[in-house]
C-alpha cells in the first residue's frame, strides 16, 4: 500500500503559488498526495482533491462542518504524513488529526507568519496566541520561517515534539533573475525607457496599506518627474486607491495593473520594489523583488526586517509617505546605488532563500519525520 502524504490549507491557492515543489517531492518519493482546501484548482503532482470550505475567521460556522469533513477524510486514508498551512488550515487539520496521532501519524505546520507579533493589536493575542500555544500539543513539527516567530515559540514554550526554522518557501533564482538590458521589455510594456519604475505586487487590503505608497509617490513627483508606481493585484481597497490617486491628481504616475501572470518581467522592467505591508511573515513578493536584482525600501516588521538590510540592499522605513518618499528619491538620482543595492539583493537571497536552498531544509525535515515514523513501524512489528 502505497504511503500517503496530506496537505491542508485554508484555500487552494495557497498551494499554486507555494508548495508545488514540495508536493512534487513527495510524488518523487513515490508518495500518494492529497490536497485539502477550499475551490477547484487543478493542481499537479496530486491525486486526489478535497475542496472543503474552509473560512479564514476562526468565528465562523462553516469551519465546523469543515472540521467535520477533514477528520472523516483523515481518518479514512491514514495518512503517515499531514502537513498544514496558514491558520486555520492549520488549526483544523491539527484538531482532525488527534485520533490518527495516536496510530503514528505525524503532523506538521508551518506558522507562515504568527498573527501574534511584536506590536500586533492586543485582539491578535487575544485570540491567536492561545490558539496556536494550545494546539502546537497537536503538532509533530512547528516550522516558523523568520527567527522572530521562532523564537517566540520557543520562548514561550510551545509544545510541539520540533520547533524548526526555514528560510521561507523559496524562490526560482533561475526564473527571477536580474535583466540587464530593460529597453526591449519596456518597449514592449509601453513604458519610456528614461521612466524611473516603481514596482508593488500584493492584494489591496489594510494590511499591504498600498495608500501610504500612493502618498508617497504625490509627495515625489516635483523631484522625480519621471516617476511611476506600479501595482499589481486586486482586493477590497483598489477602488478606494484608484480615488486616492485622483483625489491626489497623480493618476497617471500609477498603474493599477490587476492580478497578473508576468510577474517575472514586470520586475526585470522595475527600478526598484517597494513594500507597504504593516505585517509579514517573511514575503514572497519581496523574494522575487530580490532575486531579479532590485533594491528594496520596505516597512519595517518582522519579515521585511529579515531580508533588508540598512545600506546594502536597500532600507526600512516606517509606515510614512515622507520617509518613504524621501529614499525613493536617492534611488532614483543614483543608478550606481541601485545596481550596487541589486546586486546584494540577490546575493543574499542565493545564499539563503532559494528554491534549492530551501527544498534542501524542508527535505531534511520530511526525511526526518519519514524516519521516525519508520522506527516506531519497526519497533512495533
Amino acid at each position: 500500500m502505497r504511503k500517503k502524504v496530506l496537505f491542508c490549507a485554508t484555500v487552494d491557492h495557497h498551494f499554486s503559488s507555494f508548495h508545488l515543489p514540495y508536493l512534487k517531492w513527495f510524488k518523487d518519493q513515490g508518495w500518494e498526495v492529497h490536497i485539502a482546501a477550499a475551490g477547484r484548482l487543478k493542481l499537479p503532482f496530486v491525486d486526489k482533491k478535497y475542496d472543503i470550505a474552509i473560512q479564514r475567521s476562526p468565528f465562523k460556522k462553516k469551519n465546523i462542518d469543515a472540521y467535520k469533513e477533514l477528520k472523516f477524510i483523515i481518518d479514512k486514508n491514514q495518512y503517515k504524513v499531514i502537513h498544514c498551512h496558514t491558520p486555520m488550515g492549520g488549526a483544523l487539520a491539527r484538531l482532525a488529526s488527534r485520533k490518527a496521532r495516536k496510530h503514528d501519524t505525524k503532523v506538521i505546520y508551518t506558522a507562515h507568519g504568527f498573527h501574534f507579533y511584536k506590536g500586533a493589536p492586543l485582539l491578535n493575542w487575544l485570540v491567536y496566541y492561545p490558539i496556536e500555544k494550545v494546539l502546537a500539543h497537536y503538532t509533530d513539527c512547528l516550522i516558523t520561517i523568520n527567527e522572530e516567530d521562532y523564537s517566540l515559540a520557543v520562548n514561550h514554550h510551545f509544545k510541539a515534539n520540533q520547533i524548526q526554522h526555514i528560510h521561507g518557501v523559496g524562490v526560482n533564482t533561475d526564473q527571477f533573475t536580474p535583466d540587464i538590458d530593460k529597453i526591449k521589455l519596456r518597449e514592449k510594456y509601453h513604458y519610456k525607457n528614461d521612466a524611473f519604475l516603481m514596482f508593488y505586487a500584493a492584494e489591496f487590503n489594510n494590511n499591504k496599506n498600498q495608500q501610504m505608497l500612493i502618498k508617497a509617490i504625490a509627495l515625489l513627483n516635483v523631484k522625480v518627474p519621471n516617476a511611476k508606481l506600479l501595482l499589481a493585484g486586486e482586493g477590497p481597497l483598489i477602488d478606494q486607491c484608484k480615488q486616492l490617486s485622483v483625489q491626489l491628481k497623480i493618476e497617471g504616475l500609477v498603474d493599477f495593473l490587476g492580478n497578473r501572470d508576468d510577474i517575472v518581467s514586470l520586475l526585470k522592467l522595475s527600478d526598484i520594489a517597494v513594500a507597504s505591508s504593516l505585517r509579514e511573515g517573511l514575503p514572497v513578493n519581496v523574494m522575487e523583488a530580490m532575486a531579479s536584482g532590485l533594491p528594496i525600501i520596505a516597512v519595517n516588521n518582522r519579515g521585511h526586517r529579515e531580508l533588508v538590510l540598512n545600506n546594502q540592499n536597500g532600507w526600512l522605513v516606517e509606515s510614512n509617505p515622507i520617509e518613504m518618499s524621501k529614499k525613493m528619491v536617492i534611488l532614483a538620482k543614483n543608478k550606481s546605488l541601485r545596481e550596487q543595492y541589486g546586486t546584494q539583493s540577490r546575493k543574499i537571497i542565493l545564499e539563503k532563500y532559494s528554491l534549492i536552498k530551501v527544498l534542501e531544509e524542508k527535505s531534511a525535515i520530511y526525511k526526518n519525520v519519514i524516519n521516525e515514523i519508520e522506527e516506531v513501524q519497526w519497533a512495533v512489528h
